[in-house]
């Protein structure tokens, strides 16, 4: 019969926590001093309680097995650091191949679209370039309908604006000409003077007494 899995939580009575704590530190303290004795190894460990009393063990220099533990952490992370970039490196390598044979597959894919290199295309190669150009082309007609659409409807709009700002413009009403400046009143001796000043020009031959009055 498997037994269940127990969940271990913290023991909420203070007096009970306190004395497993007592129990299961000295247990742990026998446990490392035989595993020090019978397996010839450093062994130790520190425990600082609830209340924050320090209790440790050491199978020898507590000082020199806290050196050695720091001196190998240091070269298991060196260690570490210099596997994590070989895999890195490795993984470089096989996404840079990969990507240069993507390229490849894409620049043949463009030669064939431009008509070149189809000696060595099988039917079902050519059918399917066939079907590649022809949706392109519907893309693309699509789209010039649409910038021609486009440039109509801009210029219905703009020639159905040019009426309306003539109709609401004012109506052109002409300026009417400038009145001449007033002529000075004639005097009455004005006429009279003119007429004195009259000379007959006509030419007469003959006797004084023969002419025409």
């Amino acid at each position: 019969m498997v037994r269940g899995k127990v969940e271990m939580k913290r023991i909420e009575n203070s007096t009970s926590r306190q004395v497993t704590f007592s129990k299961r530190r000295n247990g742990l303290t026998k446990k490392a001093y035989e595993l020090s004795v019978l397996c010839d190894a450093e062994v130790a460990f520190i425990i600082f309680s609830h209340k924050g009393r320090l209790f440790e063990f050491a199978s020898s220099n507590m000082q020199k097995i806290i050196e050695r533990y720091r001196a190998r952490a240091r070269e298991t992370t060196t260690v570490d650091k210099s596997t994590e970039l070989e895999h890195y490196m490795e993984n470089l390598k096989h996404e840079t191949a990969n990507m240069a044979k993507k390229i490849e597959i894409l620049e043949v894919s463009k030669r064939k679209l431009m008509g070149q290199g189809l000696g060595s295309c099988s039917m079902d190669e050519l059918e399917d370039i066939d079907g590649q150009l022809e949706r392109t082309l519907k893309i693309i007609r699509a789209r010039k309908t649409q910038l021609f659409n486009d440039e109509i409807e801009r210029l219905n709009a703009k020639c159905g604006l040019r009426p309306m700002l003539l109709e609401s413009a004012p109506a052109y009403v002409p300026a009417p000409p400038p009145t001449p400046p007033a002529q000075p009143k004639e005097r009455g001796n004005y006429s009279q003077s003119t007429k004195s000043w009259e000379v007959e020009t006509e030419l007469f031959i003959g006797f004084p007494q023969m002419r025409c009055l």
